[in-house]
């Protein structure tokens, strides 16, 4: 695919062309993305995505990023299967996605691959052919998820090789991590509010989830703020713990070391926060498929404490769902995704009537 890519890059368009800005009211925006420049607004948050409809024979994507680290698929007309895979360069550049289409109607998805992790890319919109336009975007989806993760919901190394290094930029894929695969079966639009190496109580660098969870903008720890009113889960999953049972379990570099009780409540009082923000909506509180879910693993049990506590205050609409451990060392790949994303699926099609 990245060769075929290269040689994409070296066609021309087929004809003069026909500029798109960002803010043409055709486009469909998906994620925290932040438009305060409507002309360039930019995705930072894993899967975050653009969506839209347009005519004529080709497409090319203008975006301008903020280092040179972050990969994007671009899906034509409906293929999921076969991405173009876009390797941004610092700065802004038009990348051509496709040439010599046939003529007429034709559809586009890009979504991020990497997280804030990588940085933010601003779009700057599309160019087509001379006198193609961007057409009525699609339907949007009615059901909503938002998941609150780290590096499994954000699918690091999932596309890397099952025997190699997975903290490569190019094998993470947000689009198939267990979350989007679990959206995508369950026709729901999704929210992937995760960096890897988060945690609840720490993390690998100086801020957690409770830190992160309300920022507008994905790179690193800032002052920007996401509003909650603008886009409202039906559903939320929260896979988070993994990297707590490692910096504080396993390594203990949290000090002094939390008793079960201080675990258990900063669980808690995350999941409180959450459901201040989304009275009416189905929290899931997941944990795995990595080895904090492995036997005799106490992690599992801090989850389902904090649930039991609130549920006993009242909260009749939170459950636990927890991905088993396949003794697969390092992070999940896809075919571990699948297998997550069917039982959670299964799972909230039955608790959901989806």
């Amino acid at each position: 695919m990245r060769l075929a890519l290269a040689g994409l890059f070296l066609l021309a368009p087929a004809q003069a062309a026909n500029v798109v800005a960002a803010d043409h009211q055709h486009f469909q925006y998906t994620g925290r993305i932040d438009t305060s420049d409507p002309r360039a607004p930019v995705l930072s948050w894993p899967n975050s995505s653009i969506a839209g409809n347009f005519s004529g024979t080709s497409l090319a994507i203008v975006l301008d990023d903020q280092n040179g680290k972050n990969f994007y698929n671009v899906f034509l007309d409906g293929d999921l299967s076969r991405p173009v895979i876009l390797q941004l360069d610092k700065g802004s550049k038009t990348y051509l996605v496709a040439n010599g289409l046939k003529p007429g109607a034709h559809s586009f998805l890009l979504t991020k691959r990497t997280e804030g992790e990588e940085g933010g890319t601003a779009f700057r919109g599309l160019e087509l052919d001379d006198k193609a336009d961007l057409l009525p975007s699609p339907p949007r989806l009615v059901r909503r998820i938002e998941f609150f993760g780290d590096s499994i919901t954000s699918g690091m190394g999932n596309e890397a090789p099952e025997d190699g290094r997975d903290d490569l930029g190019k094998d993470k894929n947000s689009f198939r991590s267990f979350a989007a695969i679990a959206a995508r079966q369950l026709g729901a639009e999704a929210h992937l509010t995760s960096q890897g190496g988060i945690g609840i109580m720490m993390s690998w660098f100086p801020f957690t989830m409770p830190d992160f969870y309300d920022q507008l903008s994905a790179v690193g720890n800032n002052d920007s703020q996401w509003d909650f009113t603008r886009w409202t889960p039906e559903v939320v999953v929260i896979n988070l713990m993994q990297n707590d049972s490692w910096l504080i379990g396993r390594d203990k570099k949290l000090q002094p070391d939390p008793t079960d009780a201080q675990r258990i409540a900063a669980y808690r009082t995350f999941v409180a926060r959450v459901r201040a923000l989304y009275p009416k909506a189905y929290i899931v509180c997941a944990l795995g498929s990595m080895d904090a879910t492995k036997a005799g693993s106490v992690w599992p049990g801090y989850v389902s404490k904090a649930v039991q506590d609130l549920q006993a205050k009242g909260d009749q609409r939170i459950d636990t769902l927890f991905f088993p451990f396949t003794g697969y060392g390092q992070h999940p790949r896809v075919k571990h995704h699948q297998a997550n994303a069917d039982l959670l699926t299964a799972f909230l099609r039955k608790k959901m009537g989806w």
